[in-house]
């Protein structure tokens, strides 16, 4: 049976540092490469989002998002494995409840692309996959609580399993009454626009609850032609499409480059939806963001923007109740939840 053109591209993925630097013309780069950090957690980036990385420039913010980097590897306090207690939210295999109303499934620890500021980069994929044994354990979880009107499908990626895989999720919530919604979290519209193809679209429209698409896109030039097709696909297959970002330091942590990705992305059909603040995971300390720089950005982007293109800058905390919306001091509200 021959590949389907997403999963020849997901194939296609460059996997060596070396390869990657070569194609951009930055060879002399490899000696801040981390093996160590390599081998941890390995490079995969698909060819088509490295076209969209600026040839012969060492601080291309496409680029900073998936090289492996020697700063990596330097332990930093408040940086742990589990940087947002996905652990003791665990409600069965594969499943995090957190929050009211909503259950996560971990689909699938597969990605197309490695960011190296990944929350989940240290997380139990073998043993934590929520799609293992035909759903079961999830779906049970969710049959047993008549409070979960939300599924959430995250990973890994979920898109990266097949529509018949996911198929089978869907057709067991059908008989599921208290389901009302579900939500898919998902780089690959980004990265592998590919794999927006017909057969997911058909399956996307015949489902009977409201859909929405969680895409991740932190910087404009992670938007193409290719892009824009892959969400104008979601959209006419009846999908809700949203923006996530991490505010992300040597990306995006300047206002004119969080308009214009917000500016981009209405271009394409997509509405910002959260900026996130670093998750402390171990490894991803050279990307944070101090939060007086991350409310001074945020409120530059609210004098300049229209209301529907600012996202909601927050921080998930384990243990709370929703994501923690961070505020200016002087407010009322305490500008530092996080100690």
């Amino acid at each position: 049976m021959q590949p389907s053109r997403w999963q020849q591209a997901w194939r296609e993925a460059i996997r060596d540092p070396r390869e990657l630097l070569s194609v951009l013309g930055l060879p002399a780069l490899a000696l801040q490469v981390s093996a160590e950090a390599a081998a941890q957690f390995p490079l995969r980036v698909p060819r088509g989002f490295v076209a969209r990385m600026r040839p012969g420039d060492p601080h291309d913010p496409l680029l900073r998002q998936v090289l492996p980097l020697d700063a990596e590897m330097q332990p930093v306090p408040g940086f742990g494995l589990d940087a947002v207690g996905d652990a003791a939210a665990r409600a069965g295999h594969g499943v995090i409840h957190k929050y009211e109303g909503r259950a996560l499934l971990v689909a699938t620890g597969s990605c197309a692309v490695h960011c190296r500021y990944c929350f989940r980069r240290h997380f139990p994929y073998a043993e934590e996959t929520a799609a293992a044994a035909g759903w079961r354990d999830a779906i049970e979880v969710i049959r047993a609580d008549p409070g979960i009107h939300e599924v959430l499908l995250s990973g890994g990626d979920p898109l990266s399993l097949a529509t018949r895989k996911l198929s089978e999720l869907t057709d067991a919530l059908r008989g599921i009454g208290h389901v009302r919604r579900l939500r898919i979290h998902t780089r690959l519209p980004i990265v592998l626009p590919e794999r927006i193809d017909a057969e997911l679209c058909r399956w996307l429209s015949g489902l009977p609850w409201p859909v929405v698409v969680v895409v991740h896109a932190n910087h404009a030039n992670e938007f193409d032609a290719s892009v824009d097709g892959a969400i104008r696909a979601l959209r006419e297959a009846g999908a809700t499409v949203l923006n996530q970002a991490v505010l992300l330091r040597g990306v995006n942590d300047d206002v004119d480059t969080l308009a214009a990705l917000a500016e981009r992305g209405l271009a394409a059909g997509v509405l910002p939806y959260y900026l996130h603040q670093l998750d402390r995971v171990a490894g991803a300390a050279h990307f944070e963001v101090p939060d007086a720089t991350a409310l001074a950005l945020h409120a530059a982007l609210v004098a300049r923007q229209s209301g529907y293109l600012v996202p909601r800058l927050v921080r998930e905390v384990a243990g709370d109740v929703s994501k923690r919306p961070l505020h200016a001091a002087g407010d009322g509200r305490d500008p530092h939840p996080v100690a």
